[in-house]
């Protein structure tokens, strides 16, 4: 079986100091820490603080997002360098507000996931419909789309840490969820583009996760759902009991 991962994007949320004081809050929550792996994706500056914090304690951090290249004349940028010589394992790359605010596109995509895998971090690639692409019945078309690209010319032993996070855009933030069937419509979808890029034997072992106002009274059902391998969670990450409810689900 699959081992489910549950990751935490707080986004543009806590300082340093918040990090701590949460990490101190949940770990006395988790009634299993081992089940699952356990991603905490603080901002950059949190980094370090958050690493700190969960020495010892079985639980992995990752980034937002990382640049491409390995160095250069990038204000603002961060590198995979940067990142693994912090200890961090995990980045989302493609998360749809950078696609929607920072014209992140499947091109750049495919870079960032290249640049993370040669640094042996594992990417939680994003990718997912607006709510105008599902209404006019594109779903299927946009996310075949934005895996090919995202996939291409990446083999299969050198994606071996890549994760994929199914994350329909009209449901983040937004309260609205997918019900299971859909989401797991949908990870069937991506699986059959990874046995495409990767081959069945890889397809069968890709991790997807499911992104999209996950809450701790739908996580169960989400769960349940055997195409479903664990979610990417926003707003209801920020607080350690919430965070805990659906890390305890």
């Amino acid at each position: 079986m699959r081992k489910k991962l549950l990751a935490a994007n707080w986004k543009m949320y806590k300082t340093p100091d918040d990090c701590r004081a949460f990490v101190r809050d949940f770990l006395p929550l988790i009634a299993n820490p081992g089940r699952d792996e356990i991603v905490l994706c603080p901002p950059y500056v949190d980094l370090h603080a958050t690493l700190e914090a969960v020495k010892g304690s079985g639980l992995c951090v990752g980034a937002q997002n990382l640049h491409w290249e390995k160095e250069g004349a990038f204000t603002g940028e961060v590198s995979r360098v940067m990142l693994v010589a912090l200890g961090v394992t995990h980045v989302i790359i493609g998360h749809s507000e950078r696609r929607q605010y920072f014209a992140e596109t499947d091109d750049t995509v495919n870079r960032k996931l290249e640049s993370a895998l040669e640094a042996g971090l594992a990417p939680i690639v994003c990718v997912g419909e607006v709510l105008e692409e599902r209404e006019a019945g594109l779903t299927d078309d946009v996310l075949r789309r934005q895996c090919t690209r995202a996939f291409s010319g990446i083999s299969a032993k050198k994606a071996e840490k890549l994760v994929v996070a199914y994350e329909p855009v009209w449901a983040i933030g937004t309260g609205k969820t997918a019900t299971p069937q859909i989401a797991a419509s949908a990870h069937l979808v991506i699986r059959e583009e990874a046995v495409e890029a990767f081959g069945a034997e890889f397809a069968d072992k890709l991790r997807i996760l499911y992104g999209g106002s996950v809450k701790p009274d739908n996580v169960k059902s989400l769960m349940a759902e055997p195409e479903i391998d664990g979610g990417l969670v926003g707003g209801a990450s920020l607080d350690p009991k919430s965070w805990s409810a659906i890390v305890n689900y």
